[in-house]
């Protein structure tokens, strides 16, 4: 009978695999997957490294900002704990109405400072002209804190050097690079909040007669 080529082949002793051993294990210096072709191994500790590294980045990037935008808010007098103030309460509805300005309690709570530490930073915005008190329509024990002109002003000059301090840091990454990191710590962000949602603080009891 002829045999055919096809029977030579099934019938022959297969060739060894370079890429594996005897017993049909990769061999040494072969990766495999994403890494097949390149004679690297994945090395377990690179993605925590990298997290670690990224954190650590993350961190000297936010001090040295934090540090910039103090040294162009001197000038106007306003420290980075009265800014965040005034912004917070620019971005609360009805910021300028007596009715629905942020309460002094509400304040302490969204900067996550005790009540005693928002009403000096209150006092301080108040003396500056920027903040001004005024009773709760709906309940006189309470205050609520209202945007003068001047704090709406103020409130501008923080944006516009936040803006600048923001490009003098990002100004070397492309837009692409700094939008791809922003869809990342959005992204590791969302995650983390669901993942590990944040716990009530218990709520210290105010002195009879404090301002709420």
């Amino acid at each position: 009978m002829t045999t055919t080529p096809t029977d030579d082949a099934a019938s022959a002793s297969p060739v060894p695999d370079p890429t594996q051993d005897l017993a049909g294990n990769p061999a040494p210096g072969i990766g495999t997957g994403a890494d097949a072709g390149t004679g690297t191994d994945t090395d377990p500790q690179a993605a925590p490294d990298t997290a670690a590294e990224l954190a650590d980045a993350m961190t000297r990037a936010i001090k040295r900002i934090r540090r910039r935008t103090s040294e162009r808010l001197e000038p106007y007098g306003i420290t980075p704990g009265q800014g965040r103030a005034l912004r917070t309460l620019a971005h609360a509805p009805g910021c300028e109405l007596p009715d629905r300005a942020m309460r002094l309690s509400d304040l302490a709570d969204r900067l996550h400072i005790a009540p005693r530490s928002a009403t000096t930073v209150v006092d301080a915005l108040e003396e500056a002209g920027l903040v001004e008190r005024a009773p709760d329509p709906a309940d006189r024990r309470a205050v609520r804190i209202l945007l003068t002109g001047a704090g709406r002003s103020a409130v501008e000059r923080i944006g516009q050097v936040r803006h600048e301090v923001a490009l003098e840091y990002f100004g070397p990454v492309s837009p692409a690079e700094q939008d791809a990191l922003l869809r990342a710590l959005r992204t590791a962000e969302a995650a983390y909040a669901a993942t590990f949602p944040p716990t009530a603080a218990p709520r210290r009891t105010a002195p009879p007669g404090a301002a709420r």
